[in-house]
């Protein structure tokens, strides 16, 4: 059976598509190669499906058109294809189109992703602070260094550390 060739179109020995391709400037729609018109700040891509064309660093595509990313201060651009297009600074948080600086209370630090904080060793958190962990007698801080285990032989009853019986 003879391949019919669309115009602006090449023969393919590809396995995984057609027996053609289009050439550069066009991308495949259906039976035919369309032209690929690219918007201001935009770009052709290399890929042989999609619309033909990127958008630049900073601009995101909407439509048919690359619109500029507006990012907000205390925030930078974003190299994911998904989401606003930027993402906040270490030590903000993302609130509607703006960056706030995180409250971090007493006894607390910035965590390693700079997006949410961790009550230092022997405090827990406790809505938006930090409180001390009381440790009952015969009783120490655990490995998490938020919470309490008993000692040997002693075992948690509630609050407490209670001898066996």
């Amino acid at each position: 059976m003879a391949v019919k060739l669309p115009q602006n179109a090449y023969f393919s020995d590809s396995s995984y598509s057609n027996d053609w391709e289009c050439e550069r400037v066009f991308r495949q729609a259906g039976a035919a190669c369309v032209s690929v018109t690219v918007p201001k700040n935009g770009y052709l891509s290399d890929a042989s499906s999609g619309r033909g064309w990127d958008c630049d660093r900073g601009f995101r595509a909407i439509s048919e058109a690359c619109v500029v990313v507006k990012v907000p201060q205390n925030a930078y651009l974003s190299d994911s294809p998904f989401g606003s297009g930027w993402q906040c600074d270490r030590g903000f948080s993302q609130s509607d189109q703006a960056c706030v600086a995180l409250e971090i209370p007493r006894n607390a630090y910035l965590e390693a992703s700079g997006r949410d904080w961790k009550c230092d060793r022997g405090f827990r958190k406790s809505g938006r602070d930090c409180v001390a962990v009381k440790i009952p007698a015969n009783a120490h801080l655990d490995y998490s260094g938020n919470d309490w285990n008993c000692d040997r032989p002693f075992g948690r009853q509630r609050d407490d550390c209670v001898a066996p019986r």
